[in-house]
């Protein structure tokens, strides 16, 4: 599977358990993420933020989400 850096997790969102990263990718809802293990630890929801240096809102897999806070994350390119 090729990979391409989604970017780094920066915290869990407290009202909804969301990941929230920073993106250095182009990437769009409904795209697979990884680990660097490459294990799916979600799917992205959400893309929002400055068009220059955007954030990804992730749908976590993970039984404790929290633990990948300050990961590096991927997503599966063609």
């Amino acid at each position: 599977m090729k990979t391409e850096r989604l970017g780094t997790v920066i915290h869990l969102s407290k009202g909804s358990g969301n990941l929230i990263a920073n993106a250095e990718t182009d990437v769009k809802p409904g795209e697979e993420v990884f680990n660097n293990k490459r294990e799916k630890i979600g799917i992205v929801l959400d893309v929002f933020g400055p068009v220059t240096k955007p954030y990804v809102s992730i749908k976590p897999k993970a039984a404790s989400p929290e633990t990948l806070v300050n990961e590096l994350l991927f997503i599966r390119k063609k």
